[in-house]
């Protein structure tokens, strides 16, 4: 199946685009300016790989953004979070185009989505117009670029997908006006002994080294002596430039020969949705977590499905135990073909008798990737399905009395620095339940810096339970706090006759905001919901209300635990 899946891919990659040169050309920019990139296609993410370019806008909004490909408009999105504001429109080339973090659309198809938010009361919406509704053309303006959603700057996020399946293809396999000629750059080399028996330079433990060199030419300085014994993987990590743009970017492929034979080869060419999160095992996740660094790893954990590998030879692992001098080369590409290599000698040992047991704990329990797992004591049930760990698993657990205002034991379940590929079961029993107020309950995951994470949980049977897609420190605690409205000056009588806008701040302590209703003289008005900075923006509108006169504001915000609070005035505009 693994082959299969990606023998499709490449089909669909490789035939449409190499076959068929034009098609290269299909596409426009979708932006008037010069192409600089923040981000490229496949760049290494949590719990996720890039799906497409991240255009930059000169630090500002309100570019224009044109259909790449003439077309009709399939979708629009609207939401506090993800793209924000993101337009989706088909082509007859059989690929679909997506633009996200927009500050708004065309105005046709701005009043088209604002007359659909009036009517069902909503600002966030998901709209699905007829092929005939909004045709566009190629270099067409569709839209102006912005920040909304979770973008974390100004800059349009462009994708292109496979029209059948929704799967994202690498956009820069097509021409629009990058130029790249810059080598990619590896700095770092770290070697991982794949078991007990596993040794490098005498030690069980991973070994990182700094590489040298520039160019395309890297190598491990000869002071750096590498001696290894045992089933063994390598990891790297590099970047790559691109063109005039300064942010590193992620590099298109990598591969990995020892002797002149290849034993692992990876190309960012497209992944599915539902194969993204395997980033989380494509890279060292303790490493990143720990040190904020992605190593890409040069072999495939025992769990890891991801299509981008080709070429793979006992999953990328070489035994070394022939006492011979072996050569190693990993081979960094960009798309535009520019190469680095990293070279470097490996002396391989016998594997000599060592004491594999030292140090390991006996409070650990085994729990195997590749079949369902459970743990459980008379306050916690863990239940791990298969298909969930990536590799085998020493489990930890233990516990420590919580402080006051927890109404459980402090849970460490396993650690942060474990990654999961799917959602477990989390029941935690508390050992205080406040009279009445078993629906305020939830799950809280503490973070290392003590910031309380709240888990969307259910009271059952005396306990809490949720699904959890990180191993942490879990307790049970309450919110009984409503959220806090700031109306940032916005005071009863207020005149607001020469202000474009409303804003209003929103925040909750701990379980979030589950939802806002504001009216005004009664009637639905929409406060768009920019959740990152916690405000809700009234744009005056006065197709809605009368200039003039005296309004009354309403506004009525719950959260996930269903505390509420009001807040209403009078204003004049």
């Amino acid at each position: 199946m693994f082959f299969f899946r990606f023998f499709i891919i490449s089909l669909f990659v490789f035939n449409v685009l190499s076959n068929n040169q034009k098609d290269k050309t299909i596409f426009i920019s979708p932006l008037k300016i010069p192409v600089l990139l923040s981000s490229n296609f496949g760049e290494l993410r949590i719990d996720h790989f890039h799906s497409g370019l991240d255009l930059k806008t000169q630090g500002v909004t309100g570019k224009e953004v044109v259909a790449a490909a003439s077309g009709y408009i399939y979708r629009i999105s609207v939401s506090p979070g993800g793209f924000g504001k993101a337009l989706y429109i088909r082509h007859t080339s059989g690929y679909s185009t997506v633009y996200g973090h927009l500050e708004r659309f065309s105005p046709r198809i701005e009043e088209y989505v604002k007359n659909r938010q009036y009517e069902e009361k909503s600002f966030l919406i998901t709209l699905f117009p007829s092929k005939d509704k909004f045709p566009v053309n190629q270099g067409e303006i569709i839209a102006y670029s912005g920040n909304s959603g979770s973008s974390g700057g100004p800059h349009l996020h462009y994708e292109i997908r496979k029209s059948e399946n929704e799967t994202p293809v690498n956009p820069l396999l097509f021409e629009f006006g990058n130029v790249d000629n810059i080598k990619p750059v590896i700095e770092k080399l770290v070697i991982y002994p794949i078991n007990h028996h596993s040794f490098i330079n005498d030690q069980n433990t991973i070994k990182k080294l700094d590489v040298s060199g520039k160019n395309g030419n890297y190598f491990i300085s000869s002071e750096n002596e590498i001696r290894i014994s045992g089933l063994t993987g390598f990891g790297i990590k590099s970047f790559d430039l691109m063109g005039n743009s300064n942010n590193r970017c992620a590099v298109y492929s990598i591969e990995l020969k020892i002797d002149s034979i290849a034993l692992f080869k990876y190309i960012m060419d497209g992944f599915s949705f539902n194969e993204s999160r395997f980033v989380n095992s494509h890279i060292d996740y303790e490493m990143f977590q720990k040190e904020k660094t992605y190593i890409e790893r040069v072999f495939v954990l025992p769990n890891d499905k991801l299509s981008v590998y080709q070429d793979v030879e006992n999953r990328g692992i070489f035994n070394f135990n022939d006492n011979k001098s072996h050569h190693i080369e990993i081979i960094v590409k960009d798309i535009n073909n520019n190469k680095s290599v990293l070279s470097f000698r490996v002396k391989a040992q016998t594997p000599r008798s060592h004491n594999t047991t030292a140090g390991l704990n006996n409070s650990f329990r085994v729990m195997p990737y590749n079949r369902s797992n459970h743990f459980e004591t008379k306050d916690i049930s863990i239940s791990i399905p298969s298909g969930a760990l990536y590799d085998t698993l020493s489990f930890s657990y233990k516990k420590i009395s919580g402080t006051i205002e927890m109404l459980s034991d402090l849970h460490y379940v396993h650690n942060r620095f474990t990654p999961v590929h799917k959602a477990y079961k989390l029941s935690i029993k508390p050992r205080i339940i406040p009279t009445g107020k078993e629906s305020k309950m939830l799950i809280i995951q503490l973070g290392d810096d003590q910031k309380k994470n709240p888990v969307n949980s259910t009271w059952s049977d005396g306990y809490l339970t949720a699904n959890v897609l990180s191993f942490g420190k879990f307790y049970v605690g309450i919110d009984n706090t409503a959220p806090v409205i700031s109306p940032n000056g916005l005071v009863q009588g207020a005149n607001l006759t020469a202000k474009k806008e409303i804003k209003i701040k929103i925040t909750d302590d701990l379980s979030g905001i589950k939802s806002y209703e504001p009216s005004i003289d009664g009637k639905w008005a929409l406060f768009e919901y920019d959740q990152k900075n916690n405000l809700l923006v009234y744009q005056f509108d006065e197709k809605r209300i009368t200039r003039g006169i005296k309004h009354n504001l309403s506004l009525k915000v719950t959260d996930n635990k269903d505390n509420i609070n009001f807040y209403n005035c009078d204003f004049t505009w």
